[in-house]
């Protein structure tokens, strides 16, 4: 703090740094500020897992559930109210959605598990840093006892970061952009789960800088969960209307289990970043 009569130096002026003016300050802070932790953590790449903050775990959704038909058997022998009826079947469905949390721990778990073998600072798990499948990503790292990164955000409702991602790696932005950079950059795979509409931002723009030649490197991309993605986006339309190219159907690999993932991108990141 300035002396009493001193003028204060600029970069110590929190109210100019947080004013418009100095936008173009802040923006460089959220690139030169996880460069610098990503070089002393020695991250050389990493493979980012995407997907819904709204998706539970196996034991919280079916606790969940039972806490709903708790609900439902106090409410009496009459009639169950049709709000009480709405949260039964929404619970039952997050129940069903609850495998894609937990195949996100394991093939986290099984990649990590992989990149010790090689070096702990290759291909290492990438999240958005809050819950759902975020979570899992980091929480499959930290069960195979490896580093992982969380790169958050703030935002009025959902976000908030996950207990598994070590603070020197855990990561919060105010720039969506600066994010984006952050996941694809080191970026050597990514794992898109089922999610809404920031999942499908995170995929669409992905695979524009992929199919535009963009990105010098190779980004190899599954897409985890036929069922959905087939319901949710109908790539082959696509296709058949001649707004992407048949080639560009090969941009991706669908999945199902983590196994076939885990195997896809070993093969794939082996011969293509490990073998000489």
């Amino acid at each position: 703090m300035a002396k009493h009569g001193e003028p204060e130096k600029a970069y110590k002026n929190l109210e100019f740094l947080n004013s418009p003016d100095a936008r173009t300050i802040r923006l460089l802070a959220e690139y030169l500020e996880p460069l610098r932790r990503m070089r002393r953590n020695r991250i050389q790449d990493t493979i980012v897992f995407f997907g819904s903050a709204r998706l539970k775990s196996r034991e919280d959704a079916l606790q969940e559930k039972q806490e709903v038909i708790d609900a439902i058997h106090r409410s009496g022998k009459g009639s169950t109210p049709r709000a009480l009826l709405d949260q039964l079947q929404r619970a039952e469905q997050m129940v069903e959605t609850s495998r894609y949390y937990e195949d996100a721990v394991e093939l986290a778990r099984l990649l990590s598990e992989w990149s010790l073998t090689l070096d702990k600072h290759r291909f290492v798990i990438c999240s958005g840093g809050g819950p759902g499948i975020m979570e899992a990503a980091n929480r499959g790292a930290h069960l195979a006892g490896a580093k992982s990164i969380g790169l958050n955000i703030s935002l009025p409702f959902e976000q908030f970061s996950n207990p598994y991602i070590p603070p020197e790696l855990n990561f919060e932005f105010h720039y969506f952009f600066m994010r984006k950079f952050w996941f694809v950059y080191p970026a050597k795979a990514l794992v898109v789960f089922p999610g809404g509409f920031g999942t499908m931002d995170e995929l669409m723009e992905i695979l524009t800088l992929v199919q535009t030649e963009k990105l010098r490197k190779k980004v190899f991309i599954v897409l985890y969960g036929a069922d959905f993605w087939k319901r949710v986006i109908n790539f082959d339309e696509l296709a058949r209307f001649h707004v992407i190219s048949q080639g560009d159907l090969r941009l991706f690999k669908t999945c199902n289990t983590p196994k076939e993932a885990f195997n896809y991108l070993r093969r794939k990141l082996t011969d293509r970043y490990l073998t000489k």
